[in-house]
């Protein structure tokens, strides 16, 4: 595959990715019933709804930023990972597997950010200056 052609599945993923969990985080930090709701339903508490929105709206910052914070980068990658696991087995858990289905979705597409990320920075990472 062509370095022009992963960035665009990068820069494709990434944008997804961020929107998708922008707008979770903006949900969860004005308190939207289209998010707070389903959140209580699955037995958070409301602090942690308001740390999660916070962490979601600065792991989108970093994500957004191009060729920089690196590190910082696989760290949001992680953060989305554990996020979308443990919104999935949290809504199999309460609501059914057909609640479980944009975690599915959100699983897929981060996991294809993921590894256009690396492919386009592994050599930086491993490299990187301490």
């Amino acid at each position: 595959m062509k370095t022009k052609t992963t960035k665009i599945i990068y820069w494709s993923g990434a944008i997804f990715m961020s929107l998708w969990f922008g707008a979770s985080g903006f949900f969860e930090l004005t308190k939207n019933p289209v998010v707070w709701d389903i959140t209580q339903q699955l037995g958070y508490p409301s602090h942690f709804i308001y740390i999660l929105g916070v962490l979601k709206i600065s792991g989108v910052l970093v994500l957004l930023l191009p060729n920089r914070l690196l590190r910082l980068k696989e760290w949001v990658f992680a953060g989305m990972f554990f996020d979308i696991i443990f919104a999935f087995f949290s809504k199999i858990a309460v609501l059914g597997f057909p609640a479980a289905v944009d975690a599915m979705i959100a699983f897929s597409v981060l996991s294809v950010t993921y590894l256009m990320f690396r492919k386009l920075y592994s050599s930086e990472l491993i490299f990187e200056e301490a």
